[in-house]
């Protein structure tokens, strides 16, 4: 399969540069998979399209201000570091802008800070590992320092930080907020309680895995970077419970989507559990747990409109893109959402 065939025109004025206010006012792009039904809604009706019993579940990660600047010691040259993942207490996964400046022994400063990063070695994807020195707590530091790491896509500033989390991000560790949870409010995730539809969480930190674009010709050439992914006991019990009793499970986002569908895989069932997921889903792939799924809409040929295509179908999904840019909805990361039930 080609990368070629995930391709689809959006003008660039459909790129959402902020987030609706409030959260669940967006629009809502509701899918029938079986008749390829399409209703044009808002997010709060999202409810309506729930029923008694269904599982909704939610990726509770948070993001961290893992976007940094510093100084290479030697010449003074800025580089732009992004935290992805964490390996040790000092030792981070990182992108490094720009990469060819950063060799390694290359020290980086931050200045007001008691703190440096020594690069250590290259990745195989590209980035670095650099290894943080610093007195005190690292997520203090971090929380002076960073910024919010938002899609280079995104050109205005975030005045409001917290809208690029959502109301029930716990799990600090993401690179990047999981964006189709962005449009539930408080109130809304109340109501949907109320209704008798169970919420559970699970958790996924977002790194380069999610974004990493395609540079292969064929699909099955590209390999996914790995994302650490946590399932509790208690998250567990509820989704076995309801695959014995029929009940539908639907998921927000890709994330959680990889979660349970690596989870499945791997063990043959859902169970608690906790590790790395290099998973790729495109079509063709046999789907073990999710019956309905909540996302917002991806970029052309990306990972995630492949993910999306193997739940719906490469043609379905291109369709309903297809109505979503006459319809002028809002994409990527702060745009419009997608329920497909």
């Amino acid at each position: 399969m080609k990368v070629s065939e995930f391709d689809y025109e959006l003008p660039e004025e459909l790129i959402a540069q902020e987030p609706i206010y409030p959260r669940d006012h967006s629009r809502l792009m509701v899918v029938d998979r079986k008749n390829f039904k399409i209703e044009h809604k808002r997010f709060y009706n999202l409810i309506e399209y729930l029923q008694p019993g269904d599982v909704l579940v939610l990726n509770d990660t948070k993001v961290i201000p893992a976007r940094l600047f510093g100084r290479k010691k030697d010449t003074g040259a800025l580089i732009e570091i992004v935290l992805l993942k964490r390996l040790t207490n000092t030792d981070w996964e990182v992108l490094v802008k720009p990469g060819r400046r950063v060799k390694d022994g290359t020290v980086i400063t931050f200045p007001g800070e008691d703190m440096y990063a020594v690069s250590i070695s290259k990745t195989e994807a590209g980035g670095r590992v650099l290894r943080f020195e610093f007195q005190g707590v690292f997520e203090e530091i971090l929380n002076r320092l960073g910024k919010m790491p938002l899609p280079p896509y995104i050109k205005k500033e975030l005045k409001d930080q917290s809208r690029y989390q959502t109301v029930y991000a716990k799990e600090e560790g993401s690179a990047a907020a999981p964006t189709a949870g962005l449009h539930f409010t408080e109130e809304l995730l109340q109501r949907i309680k109320q209704k008798g539809i169970e919420i559970c969480y699970i958790t996924l930190h977002v790194g380069l895995g999610t974004f990493r674009p395609v540079k292969t010709e064929e699909l099955e050439d590209h390999n996914m970077h790995e994302e650490y992914y946590e399932v509790s006991v208690e998250a567990a019990t509820c989704l076995k419970n309801a695959q014995k009793e029929g009940r539908r499970i639907i998921a927000v986002g890709t994330t959680t989507v990889r979660t349970l569908e690596s989870v499945a895989k791997k063990y043959g069932e859902i169970r608690a559990c906790k590790g790395f997921t290099d998973i790729f889903i495109y079509p063709g792939f046999n789907f073990q747990v999710i019956n309905g799924l909540v996302t917002n809409f991806h970029l052309p040929k990306s990972t995630l409109i492949m993910l999306v295509s193997a739940f719906l179908s490469k043609e379905k999904t291109l369709e309903a893109y297809k109505i979503a840019v006459q319809e002028k909805y809002r994409f990527f990361s702060f745009g419009d959402a997608m329920l497909i039930i």
